[in-house]
């Protein structure tokens, strides 16, 4: 599969932007966050981790992007489709690109800039530096009304062939975990191993992977990997968000160390149970609303959710993005949605067990883009 994407592809999304932003009375989109900036450009690059750099890109009310960004990265945005880089010598502790950006926003946003102020949203420049863009401006920044979000809540084809080919990746990770966890493993080796397989298996880098092991279920789904050894009876779970050409895949599996518990058998089929629910309704024209009340009445009998929250989310750039599967999310599931279904339940006292799948909506029924698990949970 080819990496990146076609500068066809950009030119859609920029197109559909200004459509929605023409309709909205807005000359011009800021962006600052690595995710939205990606969007429009195809800009892919781990220097983000560096908190020390502001970047920007403008979206213009027609034509390409132009992108405000530090003079280290002009090699590589160049390879990108926009033509208009403008740069500056970072960091600057006196004017690390503030002028540079206020200049193109008055240039390209005379009257109404949009930049994304809701729900996952932040911006990436230090508040001081934010207030003197603000000074500097002769238009004024209001929200962008959703208009970036909803237009990375659908993806295209090609996204979705990205995500996809993460989630095979994890899935053939999933089945070596046998080679790499046994009783007497530390969590934390298994831990370090999964992200080896990982890698051997494709994917570019594993920024997330968490999980948990005790005897009949964990408790919690977030925690880092202790040095404690796996041992008979033990429920061990992985939970990993890996990453192929800048699109996330997000699923977990349970397995049983040793025969599984009564108890773990029946846990384990109930969560597929309520996947299943779930992905009986994921059509085009459900909410979001909709697929939690189909799951949580499986995992709680309908008592509105537990202290988890939620019972999935939006993916693709990000390993959560957009919607999220809760009884106040009343999104409407369109075609080209990619979202995880993740119910989890409580076994006893501390003792809890979630599964999760991703899944993309379609004209019809969803299609899972990761290796669908059984019923039966696996033992090693």
């Amino acid at each position: 599969m080819q990496r990146g994407f076609a500068p066809e592809e950009f030119s859609a999304r920029t197109v559909r932007a200004q459509k929605l932003m023409q309709a909205a009375g807005m000359d011009a989109l800021l962006l600052s966050c690595e995710a939205d900036i990606r969007y429009f450009t195809g800009f892919l690059t781990r220097f983000w981790e560096s908190p020390t750099r502001p970047w920007f890109v403008v979206v213009p009310a027609a034509g390409k992007p132009v992108a405000v960004i530090p003079s280290i990265g002009e090699a590589l945005m160049a390879q990108t489709w926009l033509d208009d880089i403008r740069t500056w010598r970072a960091p600057d502790p006196a004017d690390d690109g503030i002028s540079l950006l206020v200049d193109t926003l008055n240039e390209l946003g005379p009257r109404s800039i949009g930049t994304p102020m809701g729900a996952e949203s932040y911006l990436r420049m230090p508040l001081a530096s934010w207030a003197q863009v603000q000074a500097g401006l002769r238009g004024a920044v209001r929200d962008d009304g959703g208009i970036v979000a909803r237009l990375r809540a659908v993806k295209s084809s090609a996204e979705i062939a990205k995500i996809e080919r993460a989630c095979a990746i994890a899935g053939r990770a999933f089945g070596r975990v046998p080679q790499i966890a046994a009783v007497g493993v530390p969590l934390s080796q298994v831990f370090r191993d999964f992200q080896r397989l990982c890698l051997e298996e494709g994917a570019d880098w594993v920024p997330y992977l968490a999980g948990g092991c005790a005897q009949g279920g964990y408790g919690d789904v977030i925690s880092p990997a202790g040095d404690a050894p796996l041992a008979p009876g033990d429920v061990l779970m992985l939970d990993t968000g890996l990453v192929w050409d800048g699109y996330f895949s997000d699923f977990d599996r349970n397995f049983s160390v040793g025969p599984a518990a009564a108890e773990t058998i029946g846990a384990h089929a109930r969560l597929i149970e309520a996947i299943e629910a779930a992905a009986d309704i994921a059509r085009s024209g459900t909410t979001a609303a909709e697929l939690f009340i189909a799951m949580d009445r499986i995992v709680t009998g309908g008592a509105g959710g537990s202290d988890a929250g939620r019972l999935g989310h939006g993916l693709g750039m990000q390993l959560t993005e957009g919607l999220s599967l809760i009884a106040q999310d009343h999104t409407v599931l369109e075609p080209g949605m990619v979202i995880t279904l993740e119910p989890g339940l409580q076994i006893a006292e501390g003792k809890i067990m979630v599964h999760e799948e991703d899944i993309v909506i379609t004209d019809g029924a969803p299609r899972f883009l990761s290796p669908r698990a059984g019923r039966e949970i696996m033992e090693i």
